[in-house]
């Protein structure tokens, strides 16, 4: 899908557009989030910018064709914790390498994750919830939005952190995985904040702990992981601006201040916000320092469940 950010054209003169790949589907957080930067940064380059949607493998599909686009400073992409840190982990032959192919311009903005049960679940809170998993290895079941994702990468994570045994349910996606999750067909999924809070204010779902530095204004009551004595388990997911290798230096600072500069606009970070997202704005070099702690620490978890895919 095709999506031009239309700005005057008195603005834009005849400048070629810029395309923007997100590698996932229309509608999800990734998406949105893109295209609420989209509007102000063409704005403020003086040049279209087009969102295109490349959805497919796990977000591999459209971080193939960003690898393979000329470095011209007129295509950018959105990489995710997801094309960035699982796949190269889970994936045994991935049609890219997400350091050699690209070069990082900017953390756009972090999501803090939960960890959500059905709240028919006899426990109130994160340690009753432990004691419970240890008391009944393998009783519960947790939802995933499919075999190496990110949604099983946290539960394995928390899996391998607490010495602790649920079943994987896969699900092909998010939505089925919510629906399963509030049904009681299942009984713990990891999410984002963002697409968790209703069901969390509506008592459905209960919110053990979050990831995150702070403990969210949203849920001042939930715990972080660090809190819980589980700091690998407390880094938020994200979502950052990535180019083609061999684009110019120049080209990525122009990009990459126009992203900072739609960000600090009120109207940006209110949207952000309403969706769970918080505006980061790292340097390029700090962005890539981010991708490489993310890919061996995802390494690292794959080592030690087995966890990959052909």
């Amino acid at each position: 899908m095709l999506a031009l950010i239309l700005v005057p054209l008195t603005a834009m003169g005849q400048t070629k557009p810029i395309r923007l790949i997100v590698p996932f589907p229309p509608g999800g957080s990734t998406d949105i989030a893109a295209r609420v930067l989209a509007e102000p940064m063409a704005r403020i380059l003086g040049q279209p910018v087009v969102v295109e949607n490349r959805a497919g493998a796990g977000g591999s599909i459209g971080m193939q064709e960003l690898a393979r686009a000329t470095p011209d400073g007129l295509t950018y992409g959105v990489a995710t914790v997801s094309t960035h840190g699982v796949n190269p982990a889970v994936y045994k032959n991935l049609p890219y390498d997400p350091i050699k192919n690209f070069a990082p311009v900017t953390q756009l903005v972090q999501a803090p994750g939960v960890l959500l049960i059905n709240a028919t679940l006899p426990v109130k809170n994160f340690n009753e919830f432990l004691s419970y998993l240890k008391a009944n290895p393998d009783k519960l079941s947790y939802a995933s939005t499919g075999n190496g994702t990110i949604s099983q990468m946290w539960a394995e994570m928390f899996k391998t952190s607490t010495g602790t045994k649920m079943t994987h349910v896969p699900y092909k996606g998010a939505g089925p995985a919510l629906n399963d999750l509030l049904g009681g067909q299942v009984m713990v999924y990891f999410d984002q904040v963002a697409s968790a809070m209703p069901h969390i204010q509506s008592g459905k779902l209960k919110a053990l702990a979050v990831s995150w530095p702070t403990r969210l204004n949203t849920l001042p009551d939930v715990p972080t992981y660090a809190e819980l004595n589980l700091e690998s388990n407390n880094d938020p997911s994200w979502f950052g601006l990535i180019a083609p290798s061999g684009t110019p230096d120049s080209q990525i600072k122009r990009m990459r201040d126009a992203a900072v500069q739609a960000m600090q606009e009120p109207a940006v970070r209110e949207r952000l916000a309403s969706m769970g997202l918080f505006p980061s704005g790292t340097t390029p070099a700090e962005f890539g320092a981010t991708i490489r702690k993310e890919i061996e620490k995802m390494q690292r978890l794959t080592k030690a469940t087995g966890i990959a895919i052909d």
